[in-house]
């Protein structure tokens, strides 16, 4: 068996932040010790220790058993994270110690440390800092198949957005700069985001009032968007349905208001507007594993040429878990808040 690097340090105990009903995060979430975590990796097994794990609004959603899939309860909260190899089993030969993985999603993230199957677990880039990698796999991918998966966009194109201010958001303004695309971006203020949004790429920034289809067409100067973004509905969706062009295409990947979404008739008679949905957990899973491979690569290369860079609100350690979440829930936060582990400091 391999050894592990000497600055590693395994927890005799290792916890994890688990749930045994749905319910409120506050009441439910409890900090516990998950002995068999560190235990020695068998033939064919890795041991694992958390580096960096991301706290998503649809960690919160699958605690509160609102998302779309749950899982078996017991179970570790957490989607998102990478984590560093500490020990091999017997016959592993793709993975040596020190090397980075993304922590297994379907296990629950925010944990300490894990033993999972070696050919389970994806290798990530070492040399991307690990608060970006590991932000890595729902977010960027989302915005990166949002721009290539719908419509054929050419340089030039306009694509326009609500909640412009979102980890998605912000990637699509970068994704799509690199692309040559135009972005129009709607958000609640644009006095509070304007300059950020445009810092990063942004080319028109819109409130998102009763007042924005018309602001919005006049700034475009007569061009009519290809793509359309929506993560929010009600009425914000029918501004960006209203504002396509012909055969335009809406996308719907979030429900951030919960309003129902009344999509104008005349559109879609006189405009041929196309409504559809992305759901990024159910595209990951279906696709075939080279393309699922090809477009992290290219997320990759994004943040390691540094055309997509990600915010960062705050670092938590594992065990304040609790103020982590006070974080990511308050108003005000910039970028998304992080959990840190064991391997973090090595």
């Amino acid at each position: 068996m391999s050894t592990m690097p000497a600055h590693y340090t395994i927890p005799d105990t290792p916890r994890a932040v688990r749930y045994h009903a749905t319910g409120k995060p506050g009441e439910v979430l409890k900090y516990e010790t998950l002995p068999d975590d560190a235990r020695e990796p068998a033939a064919g097994e890795a041991l694992v220790l958390m580096e960096m794990v991301v706290v998503h609004p649809s960690d919160l959603g699958m605690i509160g058993g609102t998302y779309g899939r749950l899982r078996p309860l017991p179970a570790v909260a957490g989607r998102e994270g990478v984590g560093r190899v500490a020990r091999l089993g017997a016959g592993v030969t793709t993975l040596k110690p020190g090397d980075r993985v993304r922590m297994p999603e379907d296990s629950g993230a925010w944990r300490e440390a894990i033993v999972a199957r070696a050919d389970d677990l994806m290798p990530v880039p070492a040399d991307i800092p690990a608060e970006q990698i590991a932000m890595a796999f729902i977010n960027p991918p989302t915005a990166w198949l949002l721009l290539h998966e719908f419509v054929n966009l050419q340089p030039g194109d306009w694509v326009i957005q609500n909640a412009s201010n979102s980890a998605v958001g912000e990637c699509v303004i970068q994704m799509a700069r690199t692309l040559g695309l135009r972005t129009a971006n709607l958000v609640r203020s644009p006095e509070k985001h304007g300059a950020n949004l445009r810092a990063l790429g942004a080319d028109l920034v819109v409130a998102d009032d009763d007042k924005a289809l018309k602001t919005v067409l006049a700034q475009m100067g007569g061009a009519a968007p290809r793509l359309a973004l929506n993560s929010i509905g009600g009425m914000s969706a029918i501004t960006l349905t209203r504002a396509l062009g012909k055969n335009g295409q809406l996308v719907t990947f979030g429900g951030m208001t919960g309003d129902a979404i009344r999509f104008p008739t005349r559109e879609f008679i006189f405009k041929n507007v196309a409504l559809r949905g992305f759901w990024m957990d159910r595209w990951a899973r279906s696709a075939p594993p080279e393309i699922l491979r090809a477009v992290f690569e290219a997320v990759y290369a994004c943040l390691r040429d540094g055309t997509l860079k990600m915010a960062v609100d705050s670092v938590h350690p594992l065990a304040g878990y609790a103020g982590a979440l006070a974080r990511a829930g308050a108003y005000g936060r910039n970028g998304k808040v992080l959990l840190r582990g064991p391997a973090a400091t090595a």
